[in-house]
C-alpha cells in the first residue's frame, strides 16, 4: 500500500504532538522514588491526624503532585516541602526527609518536635529557604547548618509564648554558624540564646553575611555596644533587636543604611540621645523604640512625603514639643508616643494624618485643645489620657470617623458638654472620659446609634441632672462608670435589668437615690455583675443579690444600711467574693453563720456600730479594717495565725481591752498596724520592733501601754510612721530607732519618757513630724554640730518637757518645709500596695498652736 507523502508528514507530526503531550504529562508527575520517600517520611512522622491539613492528603492512591505541601520541579523532583503547623511531635531524626536531594525550600515551622535540630539537615545542600521557627526544637543549633551554602533565608526563631525551652548558639557560636552563608539575605534567630557581646556578634555578621537584608535577633541575650563593623551591612532593610540588654547608645551611622525600612529596638536598655537623622531616612517605614526609659530624644522636622507608617517611641524619655511638620507624615497609620515627656500644645497639623489608624499619646504633659481628626477616616483608636489637655471637644471633630472604636480622654482638663456626636459613632465600643471637667447633662441619644458601645466611663466630672434612659438601653454595655458627679434623682435599681451584658457598675458619690427595695434583682434575666459600686447612693436596704454568681467586688459604703450584715453576702460569686466594703453605715451585727470566703482579700467594715467580739479574720485577706465600731473583746491570742497574707490591719477606735498578743508578729507581710484609741494594756512586744523590717506604720496611740520601747529596730527598718502618743511608756528613745531612715512621723507625746534630746536621730533626713510633747525629756535643746538636720521638718512639738536653751534662728531658718501650704500635710500618708491598686494610710497629728511668733519650751 502506498501512502501519500503529505499523509506521512501529517502522521509524523501527529505522533510527535502525542509524544510531546505524553512527555509533558510524565514531567508533571512525581517521580516514583520521590513519592516513595515522601510516603516513608509520613510513616515515620508522629502527628495529629485530626489537626493535619497536609500530611493527611498524602496517599499511595494519588500522585504526590496533588499533595498539599509538596512542590515539584519540571522533572518531577521534590523541590519544596511545607509541613508548617501539622502538629508533628516526633519522627524527624533519621527520616527519609534528608534523602530529598533536590529540596530548595523546607518549612517545618509551628510544630512540636521537642528535640534537637537533626544534624542531617546539612545534607540538604541545595536548600535556599529553611524555616524551623517555633517548631519545638531545643538545645544546641548544629554546625551542619553552616554547610547549607546556598541559603538565602534562614529562620530558626522561637517565640517564648510558644516554647518553654529554646535553642542556643554556644559551640558552634554565631560566627561559626554563618561563616559559609555568604548568600544569606534574611536571618531570623529570635529567641535563640546567643549570649555574645556587641564586638563579637556584630563582627561575626559583618564578616560573613554582607548581603543580609533582614536581621531579626530579638531576645537573643545579646549585649552591647553596637560595633561599627555592623555598618558594613549596606543592604540592611529590616533590623529587629528587641529585648536584648544592649545597654548602649544608638549610633549615628544607623542613618547611613540607605535601604532601611524597619527599625525595632524594643526594651534594649538604650540610653543617651537618639539620633534625629534616623527618623529622616527616606525609606524608613517603621520605627519602634518602646520600653527604653533612659533613651532621650526629640522628634525632628519631618520632610514632606516621608515614608513613615509606624512611629512608636512609647515608654521612653523622649520629650519636647510635637513638631508642626508631624502633619507631613501622610502615610502614618500608627503613632504611639505614650508614657514619655512630650509637652506643650498638640499641633493642629495632626489633622492632616489621613491614613492614621492608631493614635496613643497618653501619659505625657500635652496641653491645648484636641485637634480635629476628620480626615483620618480609618482611625480606630484615640488615646490622649493622662495629659493636661484643655478646651472642649466640638461635635464636628468626630464627624465621618465611622471606624472609630475606642476614645480615651481620661485624666485631662477637658470641659464643656459631652457632644452627642460621640454616641452617634457607629463602631464605637469604648468612651472613656473620666477625671475631666465636663459639665451639663449627658446628652439624650438614640441607643441604636451606639449599639456597639460596651464601656462608658464618665466618672469624676461635673455632670448633673438625671441619667438618660437611653443609657439603660445599650444592650452590649459591659462597663458603666458614672461615679463622683452630680447626677440626681431617684433611680430604681432594677433599671439595669435591660443591661444583660453588664459586668461592672459604679454609681457612687453622686446625688442619686437608688431604690433597691424591689425584688426584680432575683429574676433570671438580671445581669450577672462582677463589680458593683453603690457608695453614697442613699441605700436603706441591701439589694437582693443572692443570685449574683459572678459578683466578686461589692461596695455599698457610705449609705444608710442598718441592722445586720446578711450571711448570704459571703456566698456571692459562688463563694469567690474578693472585695467587700460596707464602711460608713449603721450596721450593728453580722448574721450567723458568719463564714467569710477564703478568696476575700479586702474586708472593710469600719465606721459602723458593730458590737461584741472581733469577727474571725478571713484567712487570705490582705486588707482588714474594723476600726470605729463598738467591739469590746480582747484581741484573739492567735490572731497572728490568721494574718498570713495581711498587709493592712486596723481595729482602732473600738473598746478593745487586754494585751497585745505576741502572735501578731507572725504576720509576714504586715505593713500597717493600727490599734489606736482602745484600752489595750501591756508592754510593747520586742518582736514588734524587729517586725519593722516590713512594717511601715505602727500606731498604738491612746491606749495604756507601759514599759519601754524595745531597742530592737533592725538595720533595714522600713518604718515611716511610729505613733505611741497617749500611753504610759517610760525609758529613753532607743538608739536603734536611728536605723529607721525612712521615718517621717515620730509621735511620742504624752508619755513618761526621759533622756536627752535625740540628736542620734539626725541621720533621718526624711523626718517631717516630731512630737515629744508632755514627757520628761531634759537637757539642752538641739544638736550644735548639726545645724541643717531635718530639713523636711514641718511639725515639731517639744512643749511640756525639761529642755533648756534657745532655738537658734539658723536652725529655724533651715526648717523651710514649715512654710509649705497646709495642703501639703495631706501627703503625710503611707502608701502600700493592695494587689494592683495603691492605697494610703493617712497620718493624723494633733497640734497645739500657741504664740505664732515664738516657740516656748517648758
Amino acid at each position: 500500500m502506498r501512502i501519500h507523502q503529505c499523509s506521512w508528514l501529517f502522521l509524523i507530526s501527529f505522533c510527535l504532538i502525542l509524544l510531546g503531550v505524553e512527555l509533558h504529562v510524565v514531567s508533571g508527575q512525581c517521580l516514583t522514588d520521590q513519592q516513595s520517600l515522601l510516603l516513608q517520611l509520613k510513616d515515620n512522622l508522629i502527628f495529629n491526624a485530626n489537626k493535619s491539613t497536609k500530611l493527611v492528603t498524602w496517599s499511595q492512591n494519588s500522585d504526590c503532585s496533588a499533595w498539599k505541601g509538596v512542590t515539584l520541579d519540571g522533572e518531577g523532583r521534590v523541590t519544596g516541602l511545607s509541613l508548617s503547623n501539622e502538629r508533628i511531635s516526633d519522627g524527624i531524626h533519621n527520616s527519609r526527609l534528608f534523602r530529598l536531594q533536590h529540596l530548595k525550600s523546607l518549612d517545618l515551622s509551628l510544630n512540636k518536635f521537642n528535640s534537637t535540630i537533626p544534624d542531617e539537615i546539612g545534607n540538604l545542600s541545595t536548600l535556599r529557604y529553611l524555616n524551623l521557627s517555633n517548631a519545638g526544637f531545643v538545645g544546641q543549633v548544629p554546625i551542619t547548618i553552616s554547610h547549607l551554602t546556598n541559603l538565602v533565608t534562614l529562620d530558626i526563631s522561637t517565640l517564648l509564648l510558644l516554647s518553654i525551652s529554646s535553642l542556643k548558639l554556644e559551640n558552634p557560636d554565631l560566627g561559626m554558624l554563618v561563616q559559609n552563608l555568604s548568600k544569606l539575605e534574611e536571618l531570623y534567630l529570635d529567641g535563640v540564646n546567643i549570649s555574645a557581646p556587641g564586638t563579637e556578634w556584630c563582627k561575626a555578621l559583618a564578616s560573613s553575611v554582607r548581603k543580609v537584608r533582614v536581621l531579626s535577633l530579638s531576645n537573643c541575650h545579646l549585649s552591647g555596644p553596637l560595633d561599627e563593623s555592623l555598618e558594613n551591612l549596606h543592604s540592611l532593610s529590616v533590623i529587629r533587636l528587641n529585648d536584648n540588654n544592649l545597654s548602649a547608645m544608638v549610633p549615628q551611622w544607623f542613618a547611613d543604611f540607605s535601604n532601611l525600612t524597619s527599625l525595632a529596638l524594643v526594651s534594649c536598655g538604650l540610653f543617651g540621645n537618639f539620633p534625629e537623622k534616623i527618623f529622616q531616612v527616606a525609606t524608613l517605614q517603621n520605627i519602634v523604640l518602646t520600653g527604653n526609659p533612659n533613651l532621650q530624644g526629640f522628634l525632628p522636622e519631618f520632610p514632606q512625603n516621608n515614608s513613615l507608617q509606624r512611629l512608636v517611641v512609647s515608654s521612653s524619655n523622649f520629650s519636647g514639643q510635637l513638631p508642626t511638620s508631624i502633619g507631613n507624615l501622610w502615610n502614618l497609620s500608627m503613632l504611639d508616643l505614650s508614657n514619655c515627656n512630650f509637652s506643650r500644645e498638640l499641633p493642629n497639623s495632626m489633622g492632616n494624618l489621613s491614613q492614621l489608624v492608631y493614635l496613643d499619646l497618653s501619659f505625657n504633659k500635652l496641653t491645648g485643645p484636641i485637634p480635629s481628626f476628620n480626615l483620618a477616616k480609618n482611625l480606630t483608636q484615640i488615646n490622649l489620657s493622662y495629659n493636661m489637655i484643655t478646651g472642649e471637644i466640638p461635635s464636628t471633630h468626630w464627624e465621618g470617623l465611622l471606624k472609630l472604636v475606642n476614645i480615651d480622654l481620661r485624666h485631662n482638663s477637658v470641659g464643656g458638654t459631652i457632644p452627642i456626636a460621640l454616641f452617634a459613632l457607629p463602631s464605637v465600643q469604648k468612651i472613656l472620659l473620666s477625671f475631666n471637667k465636663f459639665t451639663g447633662q449627658v446628652p439624650k441619644f438614640r441607643a441604636h446609634s451606639s449599639s456597639m458601645l460596651d464601656t462608658l466611663d464618665l466618672s469624676s466630672n461635673n455632670l448633673e441632672g438625671q441619667l438618660p434612659k437611653s443609657i439603660f438601653e445599650l444592650g452590649r454595655l459591659k462597663i458603666l462608670l458614672l461615679s463622683s458627679n452630680k447626677f440626681n434623682g431617684t433611680m430604681q435599681f432594677d433599671m439595669i435589668q435591660k443591661l444583660r451584658n453588664l459586668t461592672s457598675l459604679d454609681l457612687s458619690y453622686n446625688k442619686l437615690s437608688v431604690n433597691a427595695s424591689g425584688k426584680n434583682s432575683t429574676m433570671l434575666s438580671f445581669p450577672q455583675i462582677a463589680v458593683l459600686k453603690l457608695a453614697s447612693c442613699e441605700l436603706t436596704t441591701f439589694p437582693d443579690l443572692k443570685k449574683q454568681s459572678k459578683l466578686v467586688h461589692l461596695d455599698l459604703s457610705d449609705n444608710q444600711l442598718r441592722e445586720e450584715i446578711p450571711n448570704w453576702i459571703w456566698k456571692l460569686g459562688n463563694g469567690n467574693l474578693l472585695h467587700l466594703n460596707l464602711s460608713y453605715n449603721q450596721l450593728m451585727s453580722l448574721q450567723e453563720p458568719y463564714t467569710p470566703p477564703t478568696s476575700l482579700y479586702v474586708l472593710d467594715l469600719h465606721f459602723n456600730q458593730l458590737q461584741g467580739k472581733i469577727p474571725r479574720l478571713p484567712p487570705a485577706c490582705t486588707y482588714i479594717d474594723f476600726s470605729s465600731n463598738n467591739f469590746t473583746s480582747s484581741i484573739p491570742t492567735d490572731i497572728g495565725n490568721h494574718l498570713n497574707f495581711t498587709i493592712f490591719l486596723s481595729v482602732s477606735n473600738n473598746h478593745l481591752s487586754g494585751i497585745m498578743p505576741k502572735s501578731i508578729c507572725n504576720a509576714p507581710y504586715l505593713q500597717v498596724l493600727d490599734l489606736s484609741y482602745n484600752n489595750l494594756s501591756s508592754e510593747i512586744p520586742k518582736c514588734l520592733s524587729v517586725m519593722s523590717r516590713t512594717l511601715g506604720v505602727l500606731n498604738i496611740r491612746e491606749n495604756n501601754f507601759t514599759g519601754s520601747i524595745p531597742d530592737a529596730f533592725p538595720f533595714n527598718c522600713c518604718l515611716e510612721t511610729l505613733d505611741l502618743n497617749g500611753n504610759s511608756i517610760e525609758g529613753q528613745i532607743p538608739y536603734s530607732l536611728s536605723s529607721c531612715t525612712r521615718l517621717e512621723v515620730l509621735d511620742l507625746g504624752n508619755n513618761n519618757m526621759s533622756g536627752d534630746f535625740p540628736c542620734f536621730l539626725k541621720i533621718i533626713s526624711t523626718l517631717r513630724v516630731l512630737v515629744l510633747r508632755s514627757n520628761r525629756f531634759k537637757g539642752r535643746f538641739g544638736c550644735p554640730d548639726s545645724p541643717g538636720m531635718w530639713d523636711n521638718l514641718q511639725i515639731v512639738d517639744l512643749a511640756h518637757n525639761n529642755f533648756s536653751g534657745n532655738l537658734s534662728g539658723h536652725c529655724l531658718g533651715r526648717w523651710k518645709a514649715m512654710l509649705v501650704d497646709d495642703s501639703m500635710l495631706k501627703h503625710l500618708r503611707f502608701e502600700f500596695l493592695e494587689l494592683s491598686a495603691s492605697r494610703y494610710y493617712q497620718d493624723q497629728v494633733t497640734v497645739t498652736f500657741k504664740d505664732p511668733y515664738c516657740l516656748h519650751f517648758h
